[in-house]
This record gives C-alpha cells, sequence and structure tokens, in this order.
C-alpha cells in the first residue's frame, strides 16, 4: 500500500521588499487588506440594520490609529523586560516596524474611540458593534498571514504532515535578520502552524456570527460579545500550543489568562444582554 506523505508549508523567503528605499512589508500589505475587507462588510451590515454606511469611515479614521497606539501599549506593557531593564533601549517602544502589537489592546483602545465618536454624534454603539464584529474577526485572520511572512507566533515543533517551516534568514551582509532578512534555505525548525490555526478559526467564527446573526435576530450588542467570546475560545487553545518567549503569570502565558478573562465576561454580556434587534431608528440614533 501506497502512504501518502503531505510536504511541511514552507514560510516565505522573505516578508519585505524594497522599491528604490522604500520598504514594502508584507505584513502591512495583510494588514490593509483586512482592513479594507471589515470595511466593505461593515458598511454592508450597518446599512441593512437601518444606519447611515458613511459612519464606518469616520469610525475608521480614529479607530485604526488607536487600534495601533492600543495594541503597541499592551505589547509593551506584557513584554516589557524586552524594552527596560540593562541592556535595553527604552526608545524601541516606538519602534513598530520591528514588530510587537497586541490584538487585545487594539481592540479595547480602538472600540473605546468609536464608541467616543458614536456618543458625539448621538449614535448607539449596539447596532454599530453588531455590524462590525464579524468583518473584525476576519480582518484579524487576514492579518495573521502576516504572521506567516514575518515568520513569527508560531507553535512548538512537531513531526506532523502540516507543520511549518521556519528558514532561516540574513540580510544583504549576511547578519541574522528574521523580518527583514532573505531566506538562506536552511530550515532551522519545523514547527504547529499557529498562525493557519487562528487563520482558519477567525474566518470559522465570521461564518457562525453571520449564521447566528441572521438565524436568532441578535441585537444589541450580543452579535459583539459572541464574536469576543468565539474569538477568545480559539485563542486561548492556541496561546497553550505556543512556545515563543512570553510573559507568564503562574506558568501560562499572559495572553492565556487574558483569554480566558474575556471569554468569561463576554458570555455573562451575551447572556444578559436584551434580546431581539434594536429598530432602524435606533441605529441611526433618533
Amino acid at each position: 500500500m501506497e502512504t501518502l506523505i503531505l510536504a511541511n508549508i514552507p514560510s516565505p523567503p522573505q516578508g519585505v521588499w524594497h522599491i528604490g528605499p522604500v520598504p514594502i512589508r508584507a505584513y502591512a500589505l495583510c494588514i490593509i487588506t483586512g482592513i479594507v475587507v471589515a470595511a466593505w462588510l461593515t458598511q454592508r451590515r450597518y446599512r441593512a440594520r437601518g444606519g447611515d454606511p458613511d459612519v464606518v469611515w469616520d469610525a475608521l479614521i480614529l479607530a485604526i490609529p488607536a487600534g495601533i497606539v492600543g495594541g503597541r501599549l499592551y505589547h509593551v506593557i506584557t513584554d516589557h523586560a524586552k524594552y527596560f531593564g540593562p541592556g535595553k533601549d527604552p526608545l524601541q517602544v516606538f519602534n513598530v516596524a520591528a514588530g510587537g502589537l497586541g490584538i487585545w489592546g487594539a481592540i479595547a483602545l480602538g472600540t473605546l474611540a468609536v464608541w467616543l465618536l458614536l456618543r458625539a454624534k448621538g449614535i448607539p454603539l449596539g447596532p454599530f458593534a453588531d455590524a462590525a464584529a464579524p468583518g473584525i474577526v476576519l480582518a484579524q485572520g487576514i492579518g495573521r498571514l502576516g504572521n506567516w511572512f514575518n515568520q513569527e507566533l508560531y507553535g512548538r515543533p512537531t513531526d506532523v504532515p502540516w507543520a511549518l517551516d521556519i528558514y532561516y534568514r540574513v540580510d544583504s551582509n549576511g547578519n541574522f535578520a528574521p523580518l527583514s532578512g532573505h531566506s538562506t534555505g536552511e530550515i532551522v525548525a519545523s514547527v504547529h502552524p499557529t498562525f493557519l490555526y487562528e487563520l482558519l478559526w477567525n474566518v470559522a467564527v465570521c461564518v457562525f456570527l453571520l449564521w447566528a446573526d441572521r438565524r436568532f435576530t441578535l441585537g444589541h450588542g450580543r452579535v459583539f460579545a459572541l464574536y469576543v467570546a468565539g474569538y477568545t475560545l480559539g485563542r486561548f487553545v492556541i496561546e497553550l500550543m505556543r512556545s515563543d518567549e512570553a510573559t507568564l503569570i503562574l506558568g501560562l502565558r499572559v495572553n492565556t489568562w487574558v483569554s480566558a478573562f474575556l471569554f468569561v465576561i463576554a458570555v455573562v454580556a451575551f447572556l444578559r444582554l436584551p434580546r431581539g434587534r434594536e429598530s432602524s431608528t435606533v441605529a441611526h440614533g433618533t
């Protein structure tokens, strides 16, 4: 009998290209693509709820910079040892191009910015958040492709058929450069592709939210609560598979604790929020 052997998943040979002096980063392109897809889906859903789709663009103008600041703050706080202490350069806190954005901080500060905007406009947050939730988690999935190009956030070594091969990368001078360099072809490790696990999970959560919203006519922020619960459930499991350096609390990664805490909060919120959906007049803030 013949045995089917699947080849390992290769990492991209590089994650940065240059047009003259301008670096084109695959990670940034993935994030931008996710934002565009999320904006398109949110506009369609918010219009269907009776909202003004132009509000989505107003929200993006605030949510994007707030998300970057929030994501960076979360990363610096939870991985402070990388930036502060003997031999460390605190100014690297501002070097976002070197990587380091925490999704929890990005969503928290981005949501706060959008809430303040909608409050100033007299528009309730619930219908907007429910419209945006599927797009947000889909954008997170698309953004995970950026981790693939950066060869980061992967899991423990494994010999499963779908293992991810991590290549040794160097710059033009032959120096080790895992983010900006080019692959030498040397495989340094074969690991669990946790970026792929989370990508697939996020797409599944998006599809589930679209189905549940239509099937049960959810409203009052319950779709958003369901998104948080669904995402954190998958993130909790995936965090247990990762082996990269991280801050630990009682032997568990800090993101594992955050996932568990937010999952409980989201489930409680989903159960306590009003059932049914707000009318279109409510979505307009009237």
